[in-house]
């Protein structure tokens, strides 16, 4: 499972810096815009040159409307200014008609431009909230659109958390229609470090965290702390480790 971390600033990623080789991906958003919120071209390219060449950046292009022509420049932005992820917030889409239109114009618009590009098609747990697609609909919708990764976070961020909307069990569908499709699975939404053995057994492959590494445990007014960091991949690898036991032990 490799792990993703949200800094928000410049400043928070030469912190996620110091904790890079406990980390997979930076990702860079832009909390106060949104669950997905899409930062400045500029905030990405110095957090591209702020963070290890090693160390892929990841970058969300917003809680995007059904808009497949704004979204698809707002990826292609994304793409030339650092990032080789390219994560979208299907918001605005309410079928999965919609949300396949437009991933296909990103996945065009970064594909011409880097074919290296990663792609990740988002949802929401708590899709029944806010009107948009069902979580379960978002590995087809990656699937037809030719993205390369299907994702759920959370919209609303009032506390509540991804397996509040979405039990483990529902989870452990969305990775086993993701791997179906030849596609990596992504999870998210205020994940925990108690949620690490849920998530590891259901074959996560991507877990993204913000609050869970920051101070106070607080996404918005916390900054993201490189021993949580540290504490927060131990605690992976230690799940990972037990989990291949079992397996193991099983068989």
């Amino acid at each position: 499972m490799l792990l993703l971390i949200s800094p928000d600033s410049v400043e928070e990623a030469l912190d996620c810096a110091k904790a890079a080789e406990h980390l997979d991906i930076v990702d860079v958003k832009k909390p106060d815009e949104g669950s997905l919120g899409a930062n400045f071209p500029w905030v990405i390219r110095e957090i591209r040159d702020a963070v290890p060449a090693d160390k892929p950046v990841s970058a969300t292009v917003g809680d995007v409307p059904y808009k497949p022509g704004t979204v698809a420049q707002a990826a292609l932005g994304a793409a030339v200014s650092g990032a080789t992820y390219i994560k979208v917030g299907l918001y605005g889409c309410t079928t999965p008609e919609q949300a396949i239109a437009v991933m296909r114009g990103v996945v065009r618009a970064v594909k011409d431009y880097r074919p290296d590009a990663f792609v990740v098609a988002s949802g929401y747990a708590d899709a029944s909230r806010i009107g948009c697609v069902n979580p379960l609909a978002l590995p087809d919708i990656a699937r037809r659109s030719g993205s390369d990764a299907a994702m759920l976070d959370t919209a609303i961020k009032d506390g509540t958390r991804l397996f509040d909307h979405v039990p483990p069990e529902v989870c452990a569908e969305f990775v086993r229609l993701a791997h179906e499709a030849d596609l990596l699975a992504a999870l998210a939404g205020s994940v925990k470090v108690a949620d690490l053995g849920a998530l590891t057994s259901i074959g996560t492959d991507i877990v993204g965290v913000r609050g869970a590494v920051c101070q106070g445990g607080d996404r918005n007014t916390g900054r993201i702390q490189p021993q949580l960091v540290a504490a927060f991949r131990a605690e992976m690898d230690r799940h990972a480790r037990e989990h291949a036991a079992a397996v193991a032990a099983a068989s």
